[in-house]
């Protein structure tokens, strides 16, 4: 099982997502952990923001990966939107973003947090993978796509 699968329930992946802005996309997120996870929405989107004013977590090819620490989480948590409409989002590429793939982390995090997001950027490298999970309409087959890719294992 790749990292990112590993925690990323299945409910915590929704599509056709109605969010004209990147503020919008950061609360449907924050709604999303504080209803399936009892986080305080506010801490997720504060934390998001705090992350997004350091420089835009836009990858290109329309997908971002928002991320953040959060203060007394215990361990990592994801969740996946994609958007009915693409937005703004300061991409490389300045192309606009339809997947979200949201990572938040505990706040002591600091290697586990880099190898999840090294994982899911080596995933959205893969154009075939990329544009089903940019266009495949169920949630369930998308949270099957993403379970099960499989990174490409070192030889050290």
């Amino acid at each position: 099982m790749n990292r990112l699968a590993a925690i990323l329930p299945a409910d915590n992946v929704l599509v056709t997502v109605d969010a004209s802005s990147k503020k919008r996309a950061f609360e449907h997120a924050g709604l999303l952990f504080e209803n399936h996870h009892q986080m305080a929405r506010a801490l997720v989107t504060d934390n998001l923001f705090a992350r997004e004013r350091l420089g835009s977590t836009g990858l290109g090819h329309g997908v971002a990966i928002p991320h953040g620490r959060v203060k007394g989480l215990k361990n990592p948590l994801a969740a996946v939107l994609r958007l009915e409409q693409p937005i703004a989002f300061d991409a490389p590429d300045d192309e606009p973003v339809g997947l979200l793939i949201f990572l938040l982390v505990p706040e002591a995090a600091t290697q586990r947090h880099l190898e999840i997001l090294s994982e899911i950027a080596e995933m959205l490298s893969d154009r075939e993978l990329r544009e089903q999970l940019k266009t495949e309409p169920d949630a369930a087959t998308l949270h099957k796509l993403i379970a099960a890719w499989e990174p490409l294992k070192s030889v050290a």
